[in-house]
């Protein structure tokens, strides 16, 4: 969300944001808030102006009363000043509420103006403009057939989709034996890995009050995922970001402690509207996940060498899984609102022989939580002033497992267990396939 004084004084900028964005249709939002903006000032001022008259003829009308006892021309005068003193009263009144409607539409509006975009930000209007960056790792192509995942996870008897669908509906499932086992192995190194990286490990609330999703993400982003719990003023999070920024509303941070580094674990839960492709059967898209998540909270000037870190520790990770990835630039029309720049970590399908899979997704939210959420920061000259959140996944099985299990998968249908992995695995090198 924007400062209201920023738009106030640089209007052309946003608009120019907002067309980079390729959200024309809010062009006209801008001109809306500002009018609305100079609505509200004028009311604030005559408010004031108000308030004092209110002060300034209250004493005259009890000088007035005092004199009338004495001289019975004054209490007219004292009469027309009370008169007057209860037409500013109503005034008044009718400002205030006007105050505050103008303040809860300015503040709608402000909610679904896009945040600026970093220079550095390609531009184009959705994600098949997005950039690649560098690779890490040499993608392979073996000389043997990659089944899809769920298929490989059948040879293991480890998933159970029909009975998921049974219980819970589609978007759901079992996972079962080493899969499962598997599946917490990731977590589990992935709690250690940035442990080891100075980061502290916290486990938050899975639910979360609408003032924390409103401070947190888009409305559009709030629709499109969120559940609610039903007769309660709480929603299930998507991502454990949600309520581990969120758990700063209203804070005012000593400088000195500085930066804000955590690695949060928690269960996800998603809608995920809308039609997807057949790669995306099985555990790719899905309405609950768990995963392990990276959130910074620091000074501005140090937020982009924390972005570079983020996506960095992504790439180390799985890597160390053996498991070639690339870094994607995102693009302007790809930004969610909220985002200042942000990239993705895709991993290589080698039975699609292409990077395929997003296992990552690291992105620098500027100051934007942080006014939602009221987050300041004391520095040390004793002014507050507003802290950059950045978030990044450190690993989100079990859609992880796909291009795990394809990377990893040998021709005789076993899996290779990387190395980091096998203290998770009670020491296994290999899962032999019952099937």
């Amino acid at each position: 969300m924007l400062d209201i004084k920023f738009i106030r004084e640089n209007p052309e900028i946003v608009k120019e944001n907002i067309k980079k964005k390729f959200q024309d249709e809010k062009l006209p939002l801008v001109d809306r808030i500002l009018a609305l903006d100079s609505e509200n000032r004028a009311a604030i001022t005559e408010a004031s102006e108000l308030r004092s008259q209110r002060n300034s003829l209250s004493k005259q009308v009890g000088i007035l009363m005092g004199q009338a006892k004495r001289d019975p021309n004054k209490l007219e005068e004292a009469e027309a000043a009370k008169v007057t003193v209860k037409a500013n009263a109503e005034r008044l009144a009718e400002l205030e509420k006007r105050e505050t409607e103008l303040e809860a539409e300015i503040h709608k509006l402000l909610l679904v103006i896009p945040n600026i975009i970093d220079s550095s930000v390609p531009i184009g209007p959705d994600d098949s403009c997005n950039v690649e960056v560098q690779r890490f790792g040499e993608p392979a192509v073996p000389s043997f057939e990659i089944p899809y995942h769920t298929e490989i996870m059948e040879r293991f008897d480890g998933i159970d989709m029909d009975a998921a669908g049974r219980v819970s509906g589609n978007g759901f499932y079992y996972l079962i034996g080493d899969m499962a086992r598997l599946h917490e192995a990731t977590l589990a190194y992935a709690r250690d890995f940035m442990i080891n990286k100075g980061f502290t490990y916290c486990i938050p609330p899975f639910m979360i009050h609408g003032s924390i999703v409103e401070g947190v993400m888009s409305q559009t982003d709030m629709d499109a995922m969120m559940y609610k719990i039903e007769g309660e003023d709480l929603y299930l999070i998507g991502t454990s970001e949600h309520s581990m920024v969120g758990k700063y509303i209203d804070q005012i941070l000593p400088e000195s402690t500085l930066p804000h580094t955590l690695t949060s674990y928690s269960p996800c839960f998603r809608k995920e509207k809308g039609a997807h492709g057949i790669e995306e059967r099985g555990v790719f898209r899905i309405h609950q996940f768990e995963k392990q998540e990276m959130i910074i909270v620091c000074k501005p000037e140090e937020s982009m060498d924390w972005y570079n870190k983020l996506w960095q520790y992504s790439v180390e990770y799985f890597r160390t899984l053996d498991i070639p990835v690339r870094q994607l630039e995102c693009c302007s029309g790809d930004l969610a609102d909220l985002k200042v720049k942000s990239c993705d970590i895709e991993a290589w399908s080698p039975r699609q022989q292409k990077y395929a899979f997003e296992v990552g997704s690291c992105t620098n939210m500027g100051d934007a939580q942080a006014r939602r959420l009221k987050l300041r920061v004391k520095g040390e000259d004793g002014k507050n002033y507003l802290p950059h959140t950045l978030n990044n996944t450190v690993v989100a099985p079990p859609r992880m497992l796909i291009p795990f299990l394809e990377n990893n998968l040998q021709a005789d249908g076993s899996i290779k267990i990387p190395t980091v992995l096998r203290p998770y695995m009670g020491g296994k090198e290999i899962l032999i396939p019952k099937r």
